[in-house]
């Protein structure tokens, strides 16, 4: 009984923490190559390449948006683009 009721706690926990980060994502920037950058609500910005993967940018880097602006990547939140491309594919 108890460890049901640890599961559960957990799974909640767990669903609530992914719909919180969907939740903190300011807007979307669309790059020229293909790449879209996601902005967080805290500044931190993430990135997913034209794959549709998480992937790495190194903090500072010069981006080239679609419309040719340029934008300074500021923190690499790689592990939380991560859970926002594959919240629903939690594996058992």
């Amino acid at each position: 009984m108890k460890n049901a009721l640890f599961v559960a706690v957990l799974s909640i926990a767990a669903v609530s923490a992914q719909a919180a980060d969907r939740a903190h994502v300011q807007k979307t920037i669309e790059l020229k190559d293909g790449s879209t950058v996601y902005i967080f609500k805290d500044g931190k910005m993430g990135m997913e390449d034209k794959l549709g993967r998480a992937s790495y940018m190194a903090p500072g880097h010069v981006m080239e948006t679609k419309d040719g602006k340029k934008i300074i990547m500021n923190g690499n939140e790689i592990w939380r683009v991560e859970e926002l491309l594959h919240k629903d594919h939690k594996g058992s």
